[in-house]
C-alpha cells in the first residue's frame, strides 16, 4: 500500500475525523515559520551559553579543577541540546519544504483546471463549420485583392492605337525641317563690290603664244 492511500485512509476513518477540517496549507506553514524561528534564537542562545562556559572552564584552569571540570560538563550539555536543535531544524526545512511544493503544485493544479473549464466555455460557441466558412471567405477577399492590386500596377495602353510608321514618317518630316532651318541660318560672305585687278600685258602675250602654239600642233598632226 502507497504512503499516498494510506494518507488517504487514515484521513478518512470515522466519521468525526471527516467532519474535521484540517489545517490549511498556509496556515501549517505559518506554524513551521513560527517554529524555525523560536528554534534559531534557541540556537544563537545555546551558542553564546556555551562561549560563556567555555570561558569559565579557562579561568579556573588549574587553580579551580572542580568549577573547570563542571563548567565544561555544562558546556558539553549544551552543545548536546545545540546538536538536536541543528537536527529539529533540518527535519523542520525539510517538512516545510515539501509543503510548500504541495502547495505550489496543488494552486497549478487549480488554475489549471480553471484555464481547462474557460477553454472549454470559449470552444462550445464555435462552430468549426462556421470557422471553415469564415477562412474560405478571408482567401477568396484575399485573391480579389491581389488581383485588383495586379491590376492598378499593370502598365495602362495608352497610345497604343497609333501607328508605329505614321510616327517614323513624321519624325523624319520634323529632322528635315529643322535641318532646312539650320540651313537658312547660315550666312554666306558677300561679293566684292570692286572690279578685279587687270591681268599685265606681258602675261596675257604668253597667254596668246601658248595658245597659237596649241593650234599649230594640232594642224602639223
Amino acid at each position: 500500500m502507497s504512503k499516498i492511500t494510506k494518507l488517504f485512509k487514515s484521513s478518512g476513518g470515522s466519521g468525526a475525523s471527516k467532519n474535521k477540517k484540517g489545517p490549511s496549507a498556509q496556515e501549517a506553514l505559518f506554524k513551521l515559520r513560527e517554529t524555525e524561528e523560536m528554534l534559531t534564537k534557541k540556537q544563537e542562545y545555546l551558542e553564546k551559553k556555551i562561549q560563556v562556559e567555555l570561558a569559565t572552564a579557562k579561568k579556573h584552569g588549574t587553580k579551580d579543577k572542580r568549577a573547570a571540570l563542571q563548567a565544561l560538563k555544562r558546556k558539553k550539555r549544551l552543545e548536546k541540546q545545540l546538536a538536536q536543535i541543528d537536527g529539529t531544524l533540518s527535519t523542520i526545512e525539510f517538512q516545510r519544504e515539501a509543503l510548500e511544493n504541495s502547495y505550489t503544485n496543488t494552486e497549478v493544479l487549480k488554475n489549471m483546471g480553471y484555464a481547462a473549464k474557460a477553454m472549454k466555455t470559449v470552444h462550445q460557441n464555435m462552430d468549426l463549420d462556421k470557422i471553415d466558412d469564415l477562412m474560405q471567405d478571408i482567401h477568396e477577399q484575399q485573391d480579389v485583392a491581389q488581383e485588383i492590386s495586379d491590376a492598378i500596377s499593370r502598365p495602362a495602353g495608352f497610345g497604343e492605337e497609333f501607328d508605329e510608321d505614321e510616327l517614323l514618317a513624321e519624325l523624319e518630316e520634323l529632322e528635315q525641317d529643322e535641318l532646312n532651318d539650320q540651313m537658312a541660318n547660315v550666312k554666306l560672305p558677300n561679293v566684292p563690290s570692286s572690279k578685279l585687278p587687270a591681268r599685265p600685258a606681258s602675261s596675257r602675250k604668253r597667254v596668246e603664244d601658248e595658245d597659237d602654239m596649241q593650234m599649230l600642233a594640232a594642224w602639223a598632226t
